[in-house]
């Protein structure tokens, strides 16, 4: 079975659901559920974003053992994003009724914020397009309304008893998740490996992808660890 690259529901290609809860508690009990129904009894893990809050919940809630582990710009230390995402959150109703052209300049700023580097236009459309169908814009916003940071407090106390190799990558200049989240996080996992990827906003894989790929392979072929 080759390695799966998955969307959490209600992101990327998923389908979007209304009625179907997204939040990262959730987002954990399907990590597990997964890995379990594929067979997966220990993977190696990467996690970007939310990814790091979802799979750190599978580990050490769920009893999911990951052979090794990357966490890349993940949310898990709190407090959490930017000051948009706080006031989006606080704020869902008034967005969701935003008009359509309107959603849409509000998805590219918000996206392309996240970046200290222009990227290709296709890479923009892509990161662009889930959220632009109708689905997609209620999804967006379910997002904000969703998220919570008691899904990260409950675990912060148990990062030193995670139960596998780690490495922490961390974009340098990114602007939703700044480097002192990670060396934070780094404090939590005193035997992790950590690394600073220089002049990378808060998408490595897009915006540095020979830099990505050379710290994921140095450490997930790297049996001496």
């Amino acid at each position: 079975m080759g390695s799966p690259a998955r969307d959490m529901p209600g992101y990327g290609r998923s389908e979007m659901r209304a009625d179907r809860a997204t939040s990262l508690d959730v987002q954990g009990e399907i990590f597990a559920f997964m890995l379990r129904h594929l067979g997966l009894e220990r993977p190696a893990v990467v996690a970007h974003d939310f990814g790091g809050a979802v799979t750190l919940r599978a580990h050490l809630l769920h009893g999911c053992d990951f052979d090794r582990y990357v966490l890349m710009n993940v949310v898990a230390m709190r407090p959490w994003g930017s000051e948009f995402f706080d006031h989006v959150g606080r704020h869902v109703d008034a967005f969701t009724g935003l008009p359509p052209h309107i959603h849409e300049a509000v998805v590219r700023a918000y996206i392309r914020r996240a970046l200290t580097s222009d990227l290709p236009a296709d890479d923009i459309e892509a990161l662009c397009a889930p959220w632009l169908t109708d689905p997609g814009r209620v999804s967006f916003y379910r997002q904000f309304a969703q998220a919570n940071e008691r899904f990260t407090a409950e675990i912060e106390p148990m990062y030193g008893e995670v139960r596998c190799p780690v490495k922490i990558l961390c974009g340098e200049d990114d602007p939703w998740i700044p480097l002192e989240r990670g060396h934070a996080l780094r404090v939590r996992m005193p035997s992790a490996a950590f690394a600073t990827l220089l002049g990378v906003g808060h998408l490595p894989p897009l915006e540095a992808p020979d830099t990505v790929l050379d710290a994921l392979l140095a450490f997930l072929e790297d049996r001496t660890k």
